[in-house]
């Protein structure tokens, strides 16, 4: 009977405390790093990062938390290097600025991409996980999604009516697509940080900037350029693949990361466009704001860039074809996606 009231009282006890465990299990906790390479105040920190981060937390009852790193631990294109190395769980690059490692990701920046950031990154995210992903130039992270900026524009400290006005002009780009276009046009570009864009103004080192119209306002450009030539549809994108440590990603429960998962892909891509579109409106507001020329190119210069810049598409499609994609094949179903967005499909 001894024997038999020791094995009841170890099972009770047994019972007890893993009924104590099971709340705890439910209610684990993870807090994982993330980091930005551009201002608390610039919408990618604190609209798409934080904002995802935001509804991460409420999809998985608050199991999976994030804290945002109050400085960005490497320079902004190490920043893939630095998320797999575990510097920090989360982050995002833009292939303007790692574009040999990040080839694909170049075709939304091509001239000729979307009217709006949504339209854009929802058709580039659909080619993507199609075509892309499979290449594995995002190895090492667990890719979460890919995104892009609005149209890429033109803001220069002087006016600019035609391809004269812009030869030799020293123009800032963040790499990639734009930074082939500028030189394209005639102008002396050179790549630097997007952070950086006001005091290269400011100072004289650079004559005009290329970028999308929130830019403007989250670089607080308005007082330092005095025109911008707006192009339809942009003269050059910039694509962004948002990601996280593969390890951490690893050891997560599986709830959680199906949680995860469905704000990613597609969801992330118009959630991130969507957000870029309104940031676009309050740097067109700024510029009005503060008297900035508002110049729409005249087809003269439009068709220019253009020819300008078929080399550059020319040039990405043999890229693609040598990794094995049919780059013109891609090229054009990525144009019909981009029209199938458009129209709300």
């Amino acid at each position: 009977m001894k024997a038999m009231h020791k094995t009841v009282l170890a099972a009770l006890a047994a019972f007890a405390t893993g009924s104590l465990l099971v709340p705890q299990a439910a209610n684990a906790q993870t807090t994982l790093t993330m980091s930005s390479w551009v201002s608390p105040a610039h919408h990618l920190t604190h609209t798409v990062l934080q904002g995802w981060a935001n509804d991460v937390e409420k999809a998985t009852g608050g199991r999976v938390k994030f804290q945002m790193l109050p400085k960005h631990p490497s320079a902004p294109p190490g920043t893939f290097d630095a998320v797999r190395d575990g510097l920090m769980d989360l982050s995002y690059v833009t292939a303007s600025y790692t574009p040999a490692r990040h080839t694909m990701p170049l075709m939304p920046e091509l001239p000729g991409a979307g009217n709006t950031a949504e339209v854009n990154s929802v058709a580039f995210s659909r080619i993507h996980w199609k075509h892309f992903d499979k290449l594995g130039e995002y190895k090492g992270v667990k890719l979460l999604g890919v995104f892009t900026h609005g149209p890429g524009q033109m803001f220069t400290k002087k006016p600019v009516a035609t391809i004269g006005d812009l030869q030799g002009l020293k123009i800032r780009t963040g790499g990639g697509v734009a930074e082939s276009v500028a030189k394209a046009l005639g102008t002396s570009a050179f790549v630097k940080p997007a952070p950086e864009s006001y005091e290269l103004l400011n100072s004289g080192v650079a004559d005009g900037v290329f970028f999308p119209l929130e830019s403007i306002a989250s670089f607080k450009l308005e007082t330092v350029i005095q025109q911008a030539t707006l192009f339809p549809g942009g003269m050059y994108s910039s694509a962004f693949g948002f990601f996280m440590n593969e390890d951490k990603w690893n050891k997560l429960p599986k709830a959680d990361q199906d949680a995860i998962l469905k704000l990613s892909g597609e969801h992330i891509a118009r959630f991130a466009g969507k957000s870029w579109d309104k940031a676009d409106e309050a740097g067109l507001a700024a510029l009005k704001k503060n008297n900035v020329k508002i110049v729409n190119a005249d087809a003269a210069l439009v068709k220019e860039v253009q020819s300008r810049s078929a080399p550059i598409i020319d040039d990405w499609v043999k890229k693609a074809s040598a990794k094995g994609i049919d780059g013109a094949k891609v090229l054009a179903e990525f144009r019909e996606e981009l029209k199938k967005v458009a129209a709300g499909q």
